[in-house]
Parts: structure tokens; C-alpha cells; sequence
């Protein structure tokens, strides 16, 4: 995506690149000889969503690995299903270059709004720029071919069920994951209509658990509720996504031709736009429903980055929220490593399940 030489279906794509590498046991200080495993444990990643926050994952998973963690059962709902895939695609360099490369006017060429709004598509963001240079870069590569188990989140438009996307082409399976209702139009597959996984599973953690993680780390990009308040005294909160534009309208040319578009990003000095509703409106629903999830589902460990402060279109700020995706591991660290020690190396995997000769409690 996103660069030219990168690297990196219901509960039911194959590229030249390597696989990632084998996974490695992170060492926990002061632990007894681990056992001898017949099998390395599955670690299990739930990315989640979060828009232009979700960048931060790219961070996660760069700190993770060089700590010698690398996730083997991969599940991610929106921008964490983009990141996960292109993680197991091998294709997270690529990803993280056109990341840097993003300003606020590359934002808008690729948000496509013209062919969203004008043609009654079913959202207001065309996405055929961004559906085309995910597939400059993904190619043909199928979800059930990437080397480890990878699971998108999405959302029955109809029924309102979770789906889990687990086979078909890559870019269609990430599509489906992030395609924002009223924002993106919602996909075709198999026969359903999706729309984004955040609507029921923002953190999906569940889907880590399903596929055997024996110790799972989760990723919230939208748990940090007090950086939404580090500006205090403006009327409209800005940074939770009002200002996808500015106070002016919209600056691109197809943008000032229509006036439905300018009405629509268009706000006044003290009064949010619709965009600006609509995109704080999912926030909203994200943290809320995040909460109850997670409670319901807990994770081992959960990394929270501390990004509450950064804009959910705020695509530009990538260095920021990759940088921050990275601390934020460092910070869980001492959590990683005393979860991998009781979770990972304490217990035999045998067909069994009886604990291995000489184990005492």
C-alpha cells in the first residue's frame, strides 16, 4: 500500500513474500527451567478497531516481535483486520511506508468522496482509490493461505449477527472488516452484506480463543479516555474526529462543486458537522461496547496505547501513533512476560491434557 518493495468467512491471499518467522519464548526473569513443550504454544493477537488510530498497531506488533513475541492465531475487526492481514501477509513494511507518506490532502484523495455520495453507493466514501491500492499491493493472496490462522471481523447488515472472515481474498475479507456504515458501502460476500465488525465485536478477543491461543494479547486503541479530555475549553471537541476537514469545508475541487458533500463537512465555528457526528457517534459505540466485551472476554494482557488524544481521521499522525503503539508494549512487558511464564511454559500441550511427568503444583 502502500509502497513498492514492502515486506511484511463466515466462522467458518498466497504471496511470494516469507512468512513471519517462528515464534520465540520470551524469557521471564526468575522462572524455573521452562518444560520441554511437545509443541510451541499459540499466541493469539486481537487487534482492534479504531480508524486512524489503529496505525498504532503497526507499533504493537514491530515492539512485540522485538521482544521476541510473535503472534501465531491473528484475529482483527476494522483497521485491526487491515493491520493483521498485512502482519501475516507479510506486507506490514509496505503498510507502514504509505502510512508516513499520508498528509491530510492524500486522506482525502484516497476517502474518495465523489463516487460514495454522488452514485447512492450506500455511504459517502466511495473507497474505490483505497479498494485499488490494496490490491496493487495484496494482490490475489486468500485469507486461509496466510501462514498462520487470521481472523476479520464484520457485521451482517441484515441480521446484525458477528461474522468471522476467515477464507477468501485477503482484500475483500479487510474491506468487508472496516467498511464504516453510512461512511464506506457495505460489502458483498457470500451472499450477506457487511459492514464493519466494530457494530458487535470491536476487541476481538473471542476469536483468539477459538482458534487456541494458549495466551492472548488484545489491543485497544480506543480505551484511552483521558486523553479525549487533555484540550479542555473548546466547545466541540475536535480531536474526537469533528475536523475531518476544518471549519471551511471541504478543500478539494470535486468537494466544493457539490453542495450535499459541503453540507456535510462543512461545520460552523461552534456547531460539529454530520461527518463529525457520525464518526464521534462510533466512537462512542466502540468504547462503550469495548468495555463490555473485554469484560466478558478478557484478554491475558491488554495494551492500551495512550492515543485518546489523536482524531479517529486523523490519518496523517501515523509516525505519532506507531511510535506510541511501540511504547505502549514497552509498558506491558513485565505483563507479557509474567503471562507467558504461568501460561506458556508451566504446561505440557499433550493430546491428554494431563500436565507433564514430574509437574508439581
Amino acid at each position: 500500500m502502500f509502497g513498492n518493495n514492502g515486506n511484511g468467512g463466515e466462522k467458518d491471499g498466497s504471496g511470494s513474500s516469507a512468512p513471519p518467522p517462528a515464534p520465540q519464548h520470551p524469557p521471564a526473569s526468575g522462572e524455573a527451567k521452562p518444560v520441554q513443550m511437545s509443541a510451541p504454544p499459540k499466541i493469539g493477537l486481537a487487534l482492534g478497531s479504531g480508524l486512524a488510530r489503529g496505525f498504532a498497531h503497526i507499533g504493537v506488533v514491530r515492539a512485540l516481535k522485538r521482544h521476541g513475541i510473535v503472534p501465531t492465531v491473528v484475529s482483527g475487526t476494522s483497521m485491526g483486520a487491515l493491520v493483521g492481514g498485512a502482519y501475516l501477509a507479510n506486507k506490514l513494511d509496505s503498510v507502514e511506508e504509505w502510512a508516513y507518506t499520508l498528509t491530510r490532502g492524500k486522506v482525502l484523495h484516497y476517502l474518495d468522496f465523489k463516487s460514495g455520495l454522488l452514485i447512492g453507493a450506500g455511504g459517502i466514501i466511495g473507497g474505490e482509490k483505497l479498494v485499488k491500492l490494496m490490491l496493487e499491493n495484496f494482490g490475489e493472496i486468500r485469507a486461509e493461505d496466510l501462514p498462520y490462522p487470521f481472523t476479520a471481523i464484520a457485521t451482517d447488515l441484515v441480521t446484525g449477527h458477528e461474522v468471522w472472515l476467515r477464507r477468501g481474498r485477503l482484500v475483500d475479507v479487510m474491506r468487508a472488516s472496516f467498511s464504516l456504515p453510512g461512511v464506506f458501502p457495505p460489502v458483498p460476500f457470500n451472499g450477506r452484506w457487511l459492514i464493519d465488525g466494530a457494530l458487535v465485536n470491536p476487541v476481538p478477543v473471542s476469536a483468539c480463543n477459538a482458534g487456541g491461543a494458549r495466551m492472548t494479547i488484545a489491543v485497544n486503541v480506543n480505551g484511552d479516555i483521558i486523553g479525549k479530555v487533555r484540550h479542555p475549553g473548546d466547545k466541540i471537541p475536535t480531536v474526537a474526529g469533528f475536523d475531518l476537514l476544518n471549519v471551511a469545508g471541504p478543500h478539494t475541487e470535486d468537494a466544493k462543486k457539490s453542495g450535499l458533500i459541503n453540507r456535510i463537512f462543512r461545520r460552523e465555528a461552534d456547531h460539529p458537522s454530520v461527518f463529525g457526528v457520525m464518526i464521534s457517534s462510533l466512537n462512542i459505540v466502540q468504547d462503550r461496547l469495548s468495555r463490555s466485551r473485554l469484560a466478558g472476554d478478557p484478554p491475558d494482557v491488554l495494551i492500551t496505547p495512550r492515543i485518546g488524544h489523536i482524531g479517529l481521521m486523523e490519518f496523517d499522525r501515523a509516525e505519532e501513533l506507531i511510535a506510541e503503539g511501540e511504547a505502549a508494549v514497552e509498558r506491558a512487558v513485565p505483563d507479557i512476560k509474567a503471562a507467558y511464564a504461568v501460561l506458556c511454559t508451566e504446561y505440557n500441550e499433550v493430546e491428554d491434557g494431563l500436565p507433564p511427568e514430574g509437574y508439581k503444583p
